[in-house]
């Protein structure tokens, strides 16, 4: 397969190379990453600016813009196809239930799937150094076609793998997203500028959902693979066409 590899921690990050690395090994890989940090960056786009593109190598692209804005910038035409799939990450730090919203590398997956082109997002759920990178990749080589024939065009499919040696894998579970609660603490002081400047720090997570939570899954030494909808969703009791108020 042809495979653009993406992230949202920025081209020069671990992640990316030790996945792309990895890929290699049976894929043809083109790599089409953000020039920097872009993590919590959701699926924002760059729309009032141009896009900027520097050919890093043969096969290696970084862009000025968001993880959205890879993938979007690839398939439009800076790279001479289309991709069979889209792999993002490996993310430094996990992207469990309520983080998918915020999260840049599950975005680029997402956009994937918007074009019709299988979408992976991987994490490693490690919050700390060291951070090892290759359990996760060799996890995502292992089953790269496994976690395709999960994928379907409704769907993008997201990846946490528990920071663990590949001795100590438990394989993988289906798992549902979680729910996140980030209690952070706001510290603000008034600067001579005339601004208050705001950092919020200390951010305790609380997680809750049911036994196969994805944040349960981690917890238990086993790989959480969830498939998540692309297209907003509805209630199913939400009544279409009724008038209002």
């Amino acid at each position: 397969m042809k495979i653009l590899v993406t992230n949202d921690d920025g081209i020069h990050c671990e992640g990316i190379k030790v996945l792309a690395e990895e890929l290699r090994k049976d894929h043809e890989v083109w790599v089409f990453a953000p020039d920097g940090d872009r993590s919590g960056s959701s699926h924002s786009m760059t729309l009032r600016s141009p896009g900027k593109v520097r050919r890093l190598d043969e096969r290696t692209y970084s862009c000025s813009g968001m993880p959205a804005d890879c993938v979007i910038l690839a398939y439009r035409g800076v790279l001479p196809f289309r991709p069979d799939m889209v792999v993002s990450g490996i993310n430094r730090g996990p992207n469990l239930g309520t983080d998918i919203v915020f999260s840049g590398t599950a975005a680029a997956a997402r956009q994937a799937v918007l074009y019709g082109i299988p979408g992976i997002a991987v994490s490693l759920a490690a919050y700390e150094p060291p951070f090892d990178f290759r359990p996760s990749a060799r996890f995502v080589r292992a089953n790269l076609d496994a976690l395709r024939a999960a994928w379907d065009e409704t769907v993008f499919i997201n990846v946490n793998v528990p920071p663990l040696p590949d001795a100590d894998f438990r394989g993988g579970i289906f798992a549902l997203p979680g729910l996140r609660e980030y209690r952070d603490t706001l510290h603000s002081f008034e600067a001579p500028d005339g601004y208050t400047y705001c950092f919020l720090t200390g951010a305790a997570i609380e997680s809750g959902g049911g036994d196969f939570a994805d944040t349960k899954v981690i917890d238990s030494g086993r790989v959480a693979i969830s498939r998540v909808l692309v297209h907003p969703q509805v209630p199913a009791d939400f009544e279409a066409g009724k008038s209002f108020p």
